[in-house]
């Protein structure tokens, strides 16, 4: 079984993940914002990003802004092409500002030999619903792109896309919402499970038959912390979970 990740622990001032980050033309989440940024070992903004960065604060800059720069303001653009950051422009339609963004991020962490434990976005599943399943689609070329994992974070929601294989996922950060799902995106996936209200036992999870939306933690015992979720999948699958809504002050 692969290393336990605690996907929330990116969100904890004292968590020990080592991250980089994105930021996604979405609108950002202040204090979200303001505990990752201070984390992370690489920041940057995927095109209309830097405008939502930029009416947050002026003081963070990022490491790079890439994109095909068509939603970016000139304003902004011209802002932190003057404080130094470094604008990537990436014309290719084929692949998603996102997707482009992360190949860069992979570059970096590479030539900088960054010790890295995972790199997240922020943004990117609000707002038009074709663009959040773009940002799903990223996680599934990520598979292929890197071993890190990618953590998406908008609002009270997280998505992580488990690879083929068994995991281990910490949930007693006190972070985590009440709900959680698998979700087959992409075709079938024969999934087993330990940890949940309602496991899965070496059954297929595929759309028209069985999703496992609307999912909660095994209860605890009062007293115990709650122990961690195991997944065995075949297939990709889809990992989302709650975000308590007063994380930051849980935190």
């Amino acid at each position: 079984m692969d290393e336990a990740l605690t996907p929330l622990d990116c969100l904890l001032p004292s968590g020990t993940q080592r991250i980089c980050l994105i930021l996604l033309n979405q609108p950002l989440n202040k204090d979200f914002l303001q505990i990752l940024w201070s984390k992370a070992l690489l920041r940057a903004c995927a095109d209309g990003a830097a405008n939502h960065l930029y009416s947050i604060s002026h003081s963070f800059l990022p490491d790079y802004i890439s994109g095909d720069f068509d939603s970016i303001t000139v304003e902004v653009k011209a802002f932190y092409a003057d404080k130094g950051c470094k604008l990537i422009e990436t014309a290719d339609q084929d692949f998603t500002d996102f997707t482009k963004c992360l190949d860069i991020m992979l570059q970096e962490i590479e030539k900088k030999q960054l010790m890295v434990d995972g790199i997240v976005a922020l943004g990117g599943l609000g707002g038009r619903f074709d663009q959040t399943m773009a940002s799903i689609e990223t996680l599934h070329h990520a598979l292929s792109m890197t071993q890190l994992p990618l953590l998406i974070i908008q609002g009270e929601n997280l998505a992580y896309l488990l690879r083929p294989g068994s995991h281990r996922l910490g949930v007693n950060t006190g972070l985590e919402g009440n709900w959680c799902s698998l979700i087959p995106v992409g075709g079938p996936c024969r999934t087993t499970t330990t940890g949940l209200k309602w496991n899965l036992n070496n059954q297929v999870l595929e759309f028209g038959k069985l999703v496992s939306t609307s999912n909660t933690y095994e209860p605890t015992v009062p007293g115990q912390p709650r122990q961690d979720v195991t997944v065995t999948t075949d297939q990709p699958l889809l990992w989302s979970m709650g975000i308590h809504r007063n994380a930051v002050t849980l935190a």
